[in-house]
């Protein structure tokens, strides 16, 4: 992977960049080698500024959490870059590599598997300042009090000693939490935090991710597949699917013109709380989503599109167009020229 490092380093005020990533996985065959690559992120591009926070949606398998955990550092990008605070996240090496852990935070889809049974509360959250060699062993007591205390968990004193399996669901996703903030990160990635929660607790999740953002002037990549809880902690939505990000804008502007065709099916399969709708039918793309290991040409969701041109859709991957400011969409539906000429190849050639 080449980078410019002059250009890398030109952060141009913005907490994260990510341009041009691609996060593949290689297939081996037993006894045949190499077998293609699963394209989980493919040419995903995008910006972040400190104290923003946006949402990625998608259906499961559009390559969300591969995103973040290349954000993270878990996954190695195979081409492109991720840039924090101006520098690529590759030249990060030793104790850079480590500084820039501590400064993204990491809430988990599973609060329970996130922890360690065999720690007490106190213990895992004590972990992360050990590891980073902050403080000293009062004031190390002192950040944990304040992080349990930030986070709801009072009185501080009764779940010091708990272990995980003596909590509740809410209650761990909790000490998730604490754990995310415990070194007083900048950008906070937060994988599907809810989808394992009951409702009720859920929203108290959400509201108490949103103080935090709000109080610490924290980025946040909230990822989820219910876009019926973005309006109410992101500020811009990223549409996701088959790992490409198809859609984004405002929350508000994609939410009343949501633009490309799987974003209108994935509003219009949002439940419906009218009981009398319960038994109506939803229609949704036929299909299934495409294999990420030999994903079609074109558009990748043309397969299931009925609005898909052919001889454009099903031929070129198209770029990202702009119809209304700020909002984005990767769909030939919004290139009226090309369409045109097209139409009047076909017309010419009857």
């Amino acid at each position: 992977m080449s980078v410019d490092v002059n250009i890398a380093k030109n952060g141009n005020g913005k907490l994260l960049q990510v341009r041009g990533l691609c996060t593949w996985f290689e297939l081996r065959r037993w006894g045949f080698g190499h077998a293609g690559f699963v394209h989980a992120v493919d040419d995903v591009s995008f910006e972040l500024g400190q104290g923003e926070a946006v949402a990625f949606v998608g259906e499961s398998g559009c390559g969300k959490s591969s995103l973040a955990k290349t954000i993270l550092g878990i996954h190695k990008p195979t081409k492109g870059e991720v840039v924090f605070e101006g520098k690529s996240l590759h030249l990060y090496e030793g104790k850079e590599l480590q500084r820039y852990r501590s400064q993204v935070g990491y809430v988990q889809q599973d609060p329970y598997g996130a922890l360690p049974p065999f720690m007490n509360v106190q213990r895992i959250l004590e972990e992360p300042l050990i590891i980073n060699k902050i403080g000293t062993e009062e004031e190390r007591l002192k950040r944990i009090k304040d992080a349990l205390s930030e986070v709801k968990m009072e009185p501080v004193e009764d779940f010091l000693p708990k272990y995980p399996h003596m909590l509740s669901g809410g209650q761990q996703q909790r000490v998730v939490v604490a754990r995310s903030m415990i070194l007083r990160p900048k950008l906070i990635v937060a994988d599907e935090p809810v989808s394992m929660l009951d409702a009720s607790v859920r929203v108290e999740i959400l509201m108490l991710l949103r103080a935090l953002q709000h109080n610490h002037n924290l980025a946040v990549s909230y990822i989820t597949h219910d876009l019926s809880t973005v309006r109410y902690f992101s500020e811009r939505i990223f549409v996701m699917y088959a790992g490409k990000i198809i859609e984004k804008a405002p929350v508000d502007e994609l939410l009343r013109c949501p633009m490309h065709p799987y974003t209108l099916a994935l509003l219009a399969a949002i439940p419906d709380p009218d009981a009398h709708n319960a038994t109506v039918f939803k229609e949704v793309p036929p299909g299934e989503p495409p294999s990420l290991v030999h994903p079609p040409a074109g558009c990748r969701f043309h397969p299931r599109c009925d609005k898909m041109i052919k001889g454009v859709c099903d031929v070129e991957v198209p770029p990202e167009f702009e119809p209304d400011p700020k909002h984005f969409v990767q769909c030939w539906l919004y290139s009226p020229d090309r369409v045109q000429q097209t139409r009047a190849a076909a017309a010419q050639a009857a």
